[in-house]
């Protein structure tokens, strides 16, 4: 059965009006409105069209209604982006016992949610790391949503964050903490990042690096001189973990493509800079009875 959202969804997702969609499809414009409104229901050989034409298979235009998380930005690319990493994050859930949300109450200091979170006068760690093991679902946007800032959005209690591919290493993990400052819901999350990542009151004798910073982000808050980079993008423990079970238990990159009705350049898109290699489809799909696994941090 044909889902008028699913068609607005890979429309979005691919960064298309109705009219370019209507050129590339060769169906009319008023009738892919007309779809998407739930006005007409498409012949399966316009579904075949519109379906080749958004490079997603077929199947996906009948999945049921797709997530709408809360506080995304509206009607963008990259929104489309994070409902299917959505997606992914429940077909994940049905196979593994991920960590349950455990962030501090709203509007929490950076100073007491370092605190809470036992950091004391340490450097905060690896930020996508530390945000997965308290809950928090991070998703790289794909490169072809290089141009949206990082943001963070809310689904059935569940909190996300969605990194930008084009960010520098220090700039991605100041992103991650501004998103934690939003999922609190600081009004100046920015401010709320630099405390948690650099408390002023340890910065004294200590330099960008020690910190896990940008030079110019130390300078500006410690007066101090610029000096080099970090030498790459913090990466997640928890879909390492993910791929690597997978692979053992006989499912690789390409069948959870499938499962999913994406392309596997759509899934590698969602984790791009997350996982230490790179996820080639290789061989064929694996088995569908796989035992629930668990993973343990």
């Amino acid at each position: 059965m044909f889902t008028p959202s699913r068609l607005t969804l890979a429309r979005t997702r691919r960064g298309l009006t109705a009219a370019e969609l209507a050129r590339k499809s060769g169906v009319q414009v008023r009738a892919i409105k007309e779809y998407e409104r739930g006005v007409r229901c498409p012949r399966p050989s316009t579904t075949e069209s519109l379906a080749a034409a958004l490079g997603f298979p077929e199947a996906f235009l009948t999945l049921p209604e797709p997530p709408r998380p809360q506080n995304a930005p509206r009607g963008v690319q990259a929104t489309a982006a994070a409902q299917l990493a959505i997606e992914f994050n429940a077909w994940l859930e049905r196979l593994f016992v991920l960590p349950q949300p455990d962030l501090p109450p709203p509007r929490t200091s950076p100073e007491a949610t370092r605190l809470a979170w036992r950091l004391d006068t340490l450097p905060a760690p690896n930020m996508v790391q530390l945000l997965e093991s308290r809950g928090v679902r991070v998703f790289s946007l794909p490169v072809d949503c290089a141009g949206q800032e990082a943001f963070s959005c809310w689904h059935n209690g569940t909190p996300y964050v969605f990194l930008s591919p084009a960010a520098s290493p220090e700039q991605a993990r100041f992103d991650a903490t501004t998103q934690l400052a939003t999922l609190l819901g600081h009004d100046e999350p920015e401010s709320f990042a630099a405390e948690f990542l650099m408390p002023e009151n340890l910065l004294h004798g200590t330099s960008h690096s020690h910190w896990y910073v940008s030079s110019q982000q130390f300078a500006t808050r410690a007066n101090a001189p610029a000096q080099g980079p970090m030498a790459r993008r913090e990466t997640s423990k928890l879909l390492t973990k993910v791929f690597k079970v997978l692979r053992e238990n006989g499912t690789t990159p390409l069948h959870v493509a499938k499962e999913l009705n994406l392309g596997l350049e759509e899934l590698n898109g969602l984790v791009f800079g997350l996982v230490l290699t790179a996820l080639p489809g290789g061989g064929e799909p694996g088995p569908r009875g796989r035992a629930r696994l668990t993973l343990v941090h």
